[in-house]
């Protein structure tokens, strides 16, 4: 049974590559090696190829021939995200541009001091458009699961520098939930993926893109837990420099110390994940069968 396993498959020499094509002659050269590249992931990483393609043949009801080409767009999609991300967080000049859509919801729930869920999925390229939330009272922390390459992180790290967020790492100590606990106490927001999940984690099925699909229970216990408002985030690419940054209305779900609040949310999350998915099916990057 395929699932997802957290892990990256790139090395930390690819990004010292591209990393050194950007600061001799920036993105677009970077974008086209990463054509080649993309390829490369479209014929040797067979899994992901296979589960992705059924994403857009089943779900998206595209033809064979289309499938493929999606795939091989999505791939080159999230090189795109990861060097944007690069570019932006070590200050690497850069013509991008950002639409802040719903940037007032995020003052909003920084306002209400009560601490703040942020909920995200693996769609887009969110961290790009966090540099630019340094006006938000509130200090955001950005959850991250542990399993990528060391060495790549390391890299990452030297080349950004410090960001102007902080990452909460989770680990099998269980650490992560004292520091979101500390987070939500201190009035500070929290943004965390909900739709993957690890095997032996608990789940909660839904009916997404016209089949049941389980998402991950533990962001929207921990809204129950600390009674926290909820906002959904995503940052979508809508051309080669230009990123679209969305924050949902705040919401407050006082019943949530009960199944039914914590399910609503639930519902409320993968409706408007849908809604993304569908207007921008390329750039969903989960690459394992979620409907299984």
């Amino acid at each position: 049974m395929s699932t997802w396993q957290g892990k990256s498959k790139g090395k930390p020499l690819g990004y010292r590559v591209f990393v050194f094509i950007l600061k001799i002659g920036g993105v677009l050269p970077a974008y086209v090696l990463l054509w080649f590249v993309t390829f490369y992931y479209l014929i040797f990483s067979y899994k992901s190829t296979k589960s992705t393609f059924n994403y857009f043949h089943k779900r998206h009801n595209y033809g064979v021939i289309k499938s493929l080409y999606k795939v091989y767009i999505n791939y080159n999609l999230l090189g795109q995200s990861l060097i944007d991300k690069v570019v932006v967080m070590s200050g690497i000049p850069n013509k991008f541009t950002f639409n802040l859509d719903g940037i007032d919801n995020l003052h909003r729930i920084a306002a209400l001091k009560k601490g703040g869920l942020l909920l995200t999925s693996h769609i887009g390229n969110w961290e790009a458009a966090t540099h630019l939330l340094n006006k938000i009272d509130a200090r955001i922390n950005i959850v991250i699961f542990d399993g990528e390459d060391e060495g790549i992180k390391e890299y990452i790290e030297s080349v950004t520098g410090k960001s102007s967020v902080n990452f909460i790492v989770i680990k099998d100590d269980m650490s992560h939930i004292f520091k979101i606990s500390d987070a939500f106490l201190n009035d500070e927001l929290v943004c965390m993926p909900a739709d993957r999940f690890l095997e032996g984690n608990k789940t909660i099925t839904r009916n997404f893109l016209g089949a049941d699909a389980r998402f991950p229970m533990g962001p929207f216990m921990l809204a129950s837990k600390f009674q926290v408002p909820v906002s959904f985030v995503y940052g979508m690419k809508e051309s080669t420099f230009h990123y679209h940054f969305f924050a949902s209305e705040v919401k407050e779900y006082p019943n949530l110390e009960k199944d039914n609040g914590i399910e609503q949310m639930v519902t409320d999350f993968v409706s408007d994940m849908e809604r993304k998915v569908r207007q921008y099916p390329d750039q969903w990057y989960n690459y394992y069968n979620f409907w299984q």
